[in-house]
């Protein structure tokens, strides 16, 4: 467990607020691989707030947790990676929720093991679950925070082959302490202090 686990606090009435997506793909043979950090870091957070992400919905996995004093769905899309845009068009459309609340956490392979990069919009950059993100919502301008996972280890390393494999035991210790400064930032972000949480957790 990498979080000690907070008091569950009484879900406030009426609609979340903001939307905090992990990208991933779902089955057992992918949970600890490169792809799958957004899910692994909304286990945790979820795990520190004493809350479950059980809830079928939206062709996701769903969950309601209160950061801070905001209303949150927590959302782990089940379309796999290349089609996460579906998961999120239909809840921000149920909820109303515009993109610019809408807090997306996913691995980046440009970034080194355990380096976080907060962005409050951008392009895809050849992330795919990105990609289906921006198409499906017509907007890049959804806040997000890119977890490195380490560049392939050779050229000719296949990519497809190097995010989908598992984590070494010196990446997983360096994955904790990413996700314990990505909950970090999301806290802030919920708060409207994305340049607080750029200037404290970019590396």
């Amino acid at each position: 467990m990498f979080f000690h686990r907070k008091s569950k606090s009484a879900v406030a009435p009426g609609p979340p607020e903001y939307i905090i997506a992990g990208l991933g793909n779902p089955g057992a043979k992918y949970e600890t691989t490169r792809h799958n950090t957004g899910f692994m870091f909304l286990d945790l957070l979820a795990d520190r707030l004493d809350v479950k992400i059980n809830k079928i919905q939206f062709k996701g996995l769903t969950g309601v947790a209160v950061i801070n004093g905001h209303k949150c769905l927590l959302l782990k899309p089940q379309t796999f990676m290349n089609n996460s845009g579906e998961s999120l068009k239909q809840a921000s459309s149920f909820y109303k929720i515009p993109p610019e609340r809408i807090i997306v956490v996913f691995d980046d392979i440009s970034l080194d093991c355990g380096k976080l990069r907060i962005r409050r919009k951008g392009t895809d950059g050849g992330h795919n679950g990105i990609k289906s993100i921006i198409y499906h919502l017509n907007s890049d301008n959804f806040p997000r925070i890119k977890v490195g996972v380490g560049q392939k280890p050779h050229e000719d390393y296949d990519l497809v082959d190097w995010v989908l494999s598992s984590f070494s035991k010196d990446d997983l210790a360096a994955m904790r302490s990413a996700c314990e400064d990505a909950v970090g930032a999301v806290e802030l972000m919920v708060c409207g202090e994305i340049d607080k949480a750029m200037n404290s957790y970019n590396s």
